[in-house]
């Protein structure tokens, strides 16, 4: 008997996940669902594909076998919808942008120039620091500071995004010798979150010590510097255009990085997808002095 797609979609996620409950989650079903559904597929193909252990399910001899067939017909499947997207391709529908979340801000700041002569394409905004998959369209175009290491993606460089120290608009700091930046509060990012940029610089300036304010979102380091209570490292194009803030300093040269348009090759060609693409690298052209701190910060404004 042939296996049934929706009951291998069930097995491959409770085979990724583990357990009946983050399987049961990512697909939004109920328990009851996950575990019918494994068996109907072991029924179908007369073999036992999990080892039920008291915290977790393991797959057996017969599940690894099953699970690479599975993982080929989930690309299969996948391609066919990316591909599928082309076949009606018009300048309408909807494109899915996602970035970190001071990006986000960005450019939901720099809308009017971003839909510009794009009125009839309908662009969801995803405030997201982790790497969506582009294979199942969890994004139609990613902008991060790192290219991954796979083959499906092409890469485009937008542009260069600077960083400096901020502090709040009438905060007490006079001395932004090392020694004194030291000795202020600082604000930054968590254990989990340190792989952000800046912050092994800032790591090397406190000489190892943590920032007694740590968080786990741009937004919100930002909002914790307004606050006046700690100084931190921001973007420029966060920092400056805030009427809040101040910088304590020139951009620290050490911590610029590239921000990269990332889109799966078989979208790049999509009519929809290619205007918002252009519209972007319009976008980081215009305002190149923004992203490079290159303006005062009286000037530096959308």
């Amino acid at each position: 008997m042939a296996a049934d797609w929706d009951d291998l979609r069930v097995f491959l996620t409770l085979a990724r996940e583990g357990n009946l409950t983050a399987a049961a989650r990512r697909l939004q079903v109920s328990h009851p669902t996950v575990a019918r559904r494994v068996r109907s597929l072991e029924e179908s193909i007369g073999a036992r594909l999990f080892d039920r252990l008291p915290d977790r399910f393991v797959l057996t001899a017969a599940g690894e076998e099953l699970l690479a067939d599975s993982e080929a017909m989930e690309r299969a499947a996948e391609s066919i919808q990316r591909r599928s997207a082309g076949l009606g391709d018009t300048a309408h529908g909807t494109v899915r942008v996602s970035a970190g979340e001071a990006m986000t801000g960005f450019l939901a700041d720099h809308l009017p120039r971003l839909r510009l002569g794009l009125q009839c394409i309908e662009i969801e905004l995803a405030a997201s620091h982790m790497l969506a998959n582009l294979s199942r369209r969890e994004a139609d175009l990613l902008i991060r500071e790192q290219v991954p290491d796979v083959s499906s993606l092409v890469a485009r460089r937008l542009g260069r995004v600077e960083y400096a120290i901020y502090a709040a608009r009438g905060h007490e700091a006079t001395d932004t010798t090392p020694e004194g930046l030291r000795r202020l509060t600082w604000a930054g990012f968590d254990e989990e979150h340190s792989y952000m940029p800046g912050q092994t610089w800032v790591a090397e300036l406190l000489e190892g010590a943590r920032p007694a304010v740590r968080v786990n979102n741009w937004l919100v380091l930002q909002q914790a510097v307004r606050s006046g209570e700690a100084v931190g490292l921001l973007p420029c194009y966060a920092g400056d255009p805030d009427p809040g803030l101040r910088r304590l300093r020139p951009v620290v040269e050490e911590v610029g990085v590239d921000q990269w348009l990332l889109v799966h090759r078989d979208l790049r060609a999509l009519s929809r997808v290619r205007r918002v693409m252009d519209s972007l690298v319009a976008l980081f052209r215009e305002r190149r002095d923004v992203l490079e701190g290159r303006l005062p910060q009286e000037v530096a404004t959308p």
